[in-house]
Parts: structure tokens; C-alpha cells; sequence
């Protein structure tokens, strides 16, 4: 029950009752209702910006959860990667290069990928980029694990055939040290001996009597032996397999016939002078994948340490080529 207020009348000598007007009371209740709701409002507006709901914070637990778990996983990515990259350097410079193998251009192990965007739908989040990134290197990491393991199964299959590898490549001096007058010119820029112009020499040239003895490098099949090739004169192709193929040209004779099987060591013609040719020498070649390439590193099969320096000596001398 409210108090009941008086005031004093001068006139009548009296205390009189305070009678309260309603509209007044209505006003007064209006700006009481106008208060609260104000206050109501700024309460609310300052509790949302200071006070986290439940909700919120279970969100914001949620979203702290998963930025430890994306931060772990990139770590996880991190140690991935560098095993991938020790994994990548022994394949390239160990397996494949013991196996005669090309290496894998990291250009071709790191490749991105094109054409649409694959990451269209991790778009307009708030941790979008960071999202994206973990993306792509998950990617990046299982396409670099596919051309691991494929190059990995291509060794694998190499192993297996290592015995017949080691076999097939040209590892021998195609002409005994004994039989040589010298070794005449070696792979590199050489001067012609017809048109005394300085040209590349894209074999080695070793000088012996006519009729001396010359022998299969490695285990093959005899591609050619005919004097069909410009400036070659008489001349046979071995087909090694793995890419290899050796070349023996300006030879007297041969001693071996097309699709015929040889093995190293075996005699397959003899030195001579015929083709484009200065002097009885025989004039060879190593071809591996289509490219040929300096026949002065495969002489391990062969030669001493030091009969081989002496042949490096010669070989790499600029004098002038035989054919």
C-alpha cells in the first residue's frame, strides 16, 4: 500500500491530502517503462559484448579444438614432407642413378594441380585460407606418395632384373689395350679431318691394325651390321635393352649378323677403315634413351684404375678426330 502524502494549507490553517493526478501517474509509469527497457537494452547489448552465452563458449571451445587439431596436423604434414624430400634425394641420387634410371624432376614430384577450382566450397569461412592451404598440401602430399610409389615399383622391378642389367651395359673397352696403337680421340668438340673445322664428336675413336679384333660391350641383340648409315662405313648396333644401344662403326668385317644374340666379350668385327674414315680405327658410340652419351663411363668392366686415368688423359685431349 503507498504512503499517503499531505501538505499544509495556509489558507484554511489545515494539512490537506495530496491527491496525484493519473495523467501524471501515467507519465510517470511511462518513463518508468522507458527506463527499464533502455537499461533492459544496454544490459543486453553489453552482456552480448562482454559475457559469453553457453553456447558461445562451447563454440568457441569447438573452434579452439579445431585450430589445435588443423596446427597439429600441419605439423604432422611438416614431418611428412621432410621424410617425402630424404625419401625423394635417395631415389633420385642412389636407386636411380645406380640403376641407370632417369631422376624425377621435382617439377614433376611437387606439380600442382590445374584446370577448376577445387576448393570452391572451403570458400567464405573465416579460416578459409587457412583451410584451403592444409588442403592443397594434403593434396600435394598424396600425388607426391603416388610418383614415390610408382617410381619405387619401377626400382623394385630393375632389382629384380639387376643380374641382367649389370649384364646388358656396355662395360667393356670395345678394343683389348694390347691391341691399340692409341686411343685417337675422345667424346667432345674435335677438329674434322677433312674439313679441319672444330665439330662435336659424338664417340670415341680408338686406333688399331686392320683386322683387330673388336668385342661386344654387354649382352644384346645385334640391331644392325650393314654399311647402310652415312659416313659409318661397315658398322653394327647393338640393342641392350634398358635403353642402351652401342655403336661400332668403319669396321673391315663383321662377325655377326642382324637379330643375332651376343654376349660381352664376344667378337662381333674387326677394325677397319671403311666410310667416312682418315685410318684404320674404330669409331664408338653409346646411346642411352635416343640420346647419345660419353662412352668414357662405361669402361668399369675392363680397365684399372689407372689404365683408366690414362684413357680420361687422352680422351679429353682437343686434337683432331679420325672420321
Amino acid at each position: 500500500m503507498s504512503k499517503v502524502k499531505y501538505y499544509y494549507d495556509p489558507d484554511t490553517l489545515s494539512y490537506r491530502k495530496i491527491e496525484r493526478k493519473k495523467r501524471r501517474t501515467a507519465k510517470y509509469i511511462s518513463l518508468f517503462l522507458l527506463a527499464s527497457a533502455l537499461f533492459a537494452f544496454l544490459f543486453v547489448f553489453i552482456a552480448s559484448q562482454y559475457i559469453e552465452s553457453p553456447r558461445e563458449k562451447g563454440l568457441k571451445h569447438e573452434l579452439q579444438n579445431a585450430e589445435l587439431q588443423l596446427e597439429l596436423l600441419n605439423k604432422k604434414m611438416d614431418e611428412t614432407e621432410t621424410v617425402l624430400a630424404s625419401i625423394a634425394e635417395r631415389d633420385n641420387n642412389i636407386y636411380r642413378h645406380y640403376f641407370e634410371a632417369n631422376p624425377i624432376p621435382d617439377e614433376q614430384r611437387k606439380a600442382g594441380f590445374g584446370g577448376i577450382n577445387r576448393y570452391k566450397d572451403l570458400e567464405g569461412f573465416d579460416n578459409s585460407k587457412l583451410i584451403i592451404e592444409s588442403h592443397k598440401r594434403i593434396d600435394q602430399l598424396q600425388k607426391q606418395i603416388v610418383v614415390q610409389s610408382k617410381s619405387l615399383d619401377e626400382i623394385a622391378k630393375l632389382a629384380e632384373e639387376k643380374e641382367n642389367l649389370l649384364a646388358a651395359i656396355p662395360a667393356i673397352q670395345p678394343v683389348k689395350n694390347e691391341d691399340l696403337t692409341r686411343m685417337a680421340s675422345g667424346f667432345g668438340m674435335r677438329t674434322d679431318p677433312f674439313t679441319k673445322v672444330r665439330k662435336m664428336h659424338w664417340g670415341m675413336d680408338f686406333t688399331a691394325p686392320r683386322g683387330t679384333p673388336i668385342y661386344a660391350a654387354g649382352d644384346g641383340v645385334v640391331e644392325r651390321a650393314d654399311n647402310g648409315a652415312a659416313g659409318y662405313g661397315n658398322h653394327v648396333r647393338i640393342d641392350h635393352g634398358y635403353g642402351y644401344v652401342s655403336l661400332y662403326a668403319h669396321l673391315y668385317k663383321y662377325n655377326v649378323r642382324r637379330n643375332q644374340k651376343v654376349k660381352r666379350g664376344d667378337i662381333i668385327g674387326f677394325v677397319g677403315s671403311t666410310g667416312r674414315s682418315e685410318a684404320p680405327h674404330l669409331h664408338y658410340e653409346i646411346f642411352k634413351d635416343n640420346q647419345r652419351i660419353n662412352p668414357i663411363n662405361f669402361y668399369y668392366g675392363s680397365l684399372s684404375a689407372e689404365e683408366f686415368n690414362k684413357l680420361l688423359e687422352h680422351a679429353s685431349l682437343e686434337n683432331q678426330s679420325l672420321d
